[in-house]
Formats: C-alpha cells, sequence, structure tokens
C-alpha cells in the first residue's frame, strides 16, 4: 500500500458500535487515522470540507452504517457516488439490515462490499481483523482531488 497513511471515516451514530470498533482496532494494533461522523449530515460536511470540517482530510476509506439520523447511509452513499472527487473512495457498508433489497440499493448505489454487523463482540472482533487485513493492509487508495 505504501508509505502514505490510511484515513478511515466512520459513519456510525450507535457509541457502542464506535467503542466496538475503536477496541478491536486496538486489539489489531491497526495503523490508521480514524474520524467518526455521528449522523448522514457530519459525514457529508467532513466529506465535502464544509464548517468546521474545512481542514479535514479526505479519507482513503468509509465505514457506512445504514441507519442514520437526519440523512441516511443510502444518502450519504448516492452524495459519494455523484461527486466525481469522491466516487473514487471505497465504501464498505456495514449495518445490521440483511434484507436482501437493502443488500442490493446499496450496492446500486455504489458499495464497494456489504458487511453484517456482527452482534457479539468476539464476532464482531473476527469480521474487523478480516476487513482490517483486506482494507487497511492490502489495499492501494487513489491520490484525492481535495487533498
Amino acid at each position: 500500500m505504501g508509505a502514505r497513511e490510511v484515513h478511515l471515516l466512520l459513519v456510525e451514530d450507535n457509541p457502542s458500535d464506535v467503542r466496538l470498533f475503536q477496541e478491536a482496532s486496538a486489539d489489531r494494533k491497526t495503523d490508521y487515522k480514524l474520524q467518526v461522523a455521528c449522523n448522514g449530515a457530519q459525514a457529508l460536511d467532513i466529506l465535502f470540507h464544509r464548517g468546521k470540517y474545512k481542514d479535514a482530510p479526505t479519507p482513503d476509506l468509509i465505514v457506512l452504517d445504514l441507519n442514520l439520523p437526519i440523512l441516511s447511509g443510502h444518502e450519504v452513499l448516492n452524495a459519494i457516488k455523484a461527486n466525481h472527487q469522491l466516487s473514487v473512495i471505497p465504501v464498505i457498508v456495514f449495518s445490521v439490515a440483511q434484507e436482501p433489497r437493502e443488500i442490493r440499493k446499496a450496492y446500486e448505489l455504489g458499495a464497494s462490499c456489504y458487511v453484517i454487523k456482527p452482534k457479539e463482540y468476539d464476532d464482531f472482533e473476527r469480521v474487523f481483523a478480516c476487513l482490517s487485513d483486506f482494507w487497511l493492509t492490502r489495499v492501494s487508495y487513489p491520490p484525492h482531488a481535495f487533498n
């Protein structure tokens, strides 16, 4: 992947899930910069460098929950993939929704992959380990026009 530090944007409104994500990454000693958005509007402010996020780095990878306040994950995903500069950023949908139509819609909107959020910490840790191994150590990311 090279020497460039990976910037990850986690879009998650559940503080418990954010904490699980942080604990799983600490257990793996995964090296990346994490920024958290707690709703869809905040995620888009970060991505479009609006307001207090004008100097925020453009993430290399986005982990996106679908069930978000203000703007849904589907709306956020649609805005990301509709923007020429942001559309190259891989988006991992990380959701409890298991309905085939939800999964299909996420892929139609441009999700890079869809992962069903585990309920137990051990399962969460295993899923994070797989995601981390691939997305944080193996993948090469394109440079961003914003940065």
